[in-house]
């Protein structure tokens, strides 16, 4: 297996501008994976699998825990590339802040009419307990995940928004640490930007939000073992020094909520959520509080408690919503949006689902508050019965849906069965609210599609993962 062998698609393929000529950027990088013998790349990517298991970077999938499928060939982006992703990413995070503040506080852009009032009541995400809510420092998205693409001519854009519980930062940093250790020629050749400072980051967004300094009152909530992420969550409360716990251990004691111990009730005052209110909604808080999400809410509502990220904020995550995004960036900000939408169709306009209904076999349609690929009809790659069915869905429930053109997905080249070859490819960067400044992590978690022509790149649907090289 050798690079000098692998064909770019017709697609904009991120090392390769025609065939045997590599972008000026990465040329390097193709030269040194060259000189590398060419037996050795599926055996690097099995050390590092090997590696990754070992480390505990695995996620649970029909009961069973795996390895995230990792590629060594890295994904790279250039520090003028980049500035401008982190520009964009800031801008939006900004904007979508302000749009939570506003949809439950006063509501200015519904009486605008930049969105119709019945988009957001009739969200599933939508939390009307959490009006009027006031987080610290008037934060909502301490943590956001924002999915960006590149199209056919190799420009970014935003393929969705993440402000509920974004997950994958963990393999970010586990996916570095085994190309260090695997290929340490490698990374010290190219030094790429370090990674392994997120869960500072993170603690101090936790840290602006708390009404005093003790960070014995922060806790990681998890929705415990059975959750496919249950690594990242012990991994973050490991890395920032505060208690994991799960919702079984969540107690109200003495008109405070507190957690479980060895050693009885500990109160917490910030708590990093890694699931989603439902997870609160059961919770068995005493026989004085029969409403434990409630119970919740109104704590915040007192300043007792804060989330990260704010209860609610799934309405900026809404699906639906996210096609008003370039106008919530220049109703809120004044300004027109860095990074670019993928074009949306709403099938809760008329005209709309019309369109979408009459080209199914063009389309992706996705659910307005499915996550992870559930929901979804890549029509190009679906059957006729499939479409059929969809559309049936799209007729019952229009507001459930959006639609969106097949993105031509930029392609990477990928080992995979002793070969190298294009996948279709996705990036998650991660951006952290701290309230007096929004930081960008360098990079994010490169997803690819490891089956051919697939352009689904989730874990749950087959999807794999690359490290991601921000240039100095």
């Amino acid at each position: 297996m050798n690079i000098d062998a692998y064909q770019p698609q017709v697609l904009y393929d991120e090392y390769f501008a025609s065939a045997g000529v590599p972008r000026p950027d990465l040329a390097p990088l193709v030269q040194w994976f060259k000189e590398l013998p060419a037996q050795d790349l599926p055996q690097v990517k099995a050390q590092m699998e090997a590696l990754l298991y070992d480390l505990g970077a695995t996620f649970s999938l029909d009961d069973k825990e795996r390895v995230l499928p990792f590629d060594p060939l890295p994904r790279v982006i250039t520090a003028q590339e980049w500035q401008h992703l982190k520009a964009g990413l800031q801008q939006r995070v900004k904007a979508l802040n302000a749009f939570c503040a506003d949809i439950y506080g006063d509501q200015e852009i519904l009486q605008a009419g930049i969105i119709p009032r019945e988009v957001i009541e009739s969200a599933e995400r939508f939390l009307p307990a959490s009006q009027g809510l006031k987080p610290p420092g008037g934060v909502w998205c301490h943590v956001s995940g924002i999915d960006l693409v590149r199209d056919r001519q190799g420009d970014w854009c935003v393929l969705e928004d993440n402000l509920r519980v974004p997950s994958g930062i963990a393999y970010v940093l586990k996916n570095r640490q085994a190309m260090e250790q695997v290929l340490p020629e490698l990374m010290a050749t190219f030094q790429p930007h370090r990674v392994d400072g997120y869960a500072q980051h993170l603690k101090t967004a936790l840290k602006n939000i708390a009404p005093a300094s003790d960070d014995s009152r922060f806790v990681v909530l998890t929705p415990g073992q059975q959750s496919s992420a249950h690594f990242e969550h012990a991994l973050l409360a490991q890395q920032m020094g505060v208690a994991l716990i799960e919702p079984q251990d969540l107690t109200i004691h003495q008109g405070s909520l507190h957690h479980q111990t060895p050693d009885g009730p500990q109160p917490i005052e910030v708590i990093y959520r890694r699931g989603d209110t439902e997870f609160l909604a059961g919770l068995d808080l005493g026989d004085d509080y029969p409403d434990s999400l409630a119970a919740i809410i109104e704590l915040c509502q007192q300043g007792q408690l804060a989330f990260a990220n704010t209860l609610g904020t799934g309405i900026g995550d809404d699906k639906v919503i996210y096609a008003y995004v370039p106008e919530i960036i220049q109703f809120y900000l004044g300004e027109a949006a860095l990074l670019s939408n993928v074009p949306t169709y709403l099938c809760w306009r008329d005209d709309d689902r019309r369109y979408v209904l009459d080209h199914l076999d063009e389309l992706v349609v996705k659910a307005a508050s499915a996550e992870g690929g559930d929901g979804m009809l890549v029509g190009v790659n679906a059957t006729s019965q499939e479409r059929a069915d969809f559309a049936e869905k799209i007729k019952q429930h229009p507001r459930h849906y959006m639609a969106q053109p097949t993105v031509a997905l930029s392609q990477i080249p990928t080992v995979s069965d002793g070969e190298i070859v294009g996948r279709h490819t996705d990036l998650r960067p991660y951006v952290i609210h701290q309230g007096d400044d929004i930081y960008v992590h360098p990079g994010g978690l490169t997803r690819v599609a490891l089956a051919e022509g697939a352009l689904v790149v989730n874990s749950s649907q087959g999807g794999g993962a690359k490290d991601t090289w921000i240039l100095s």
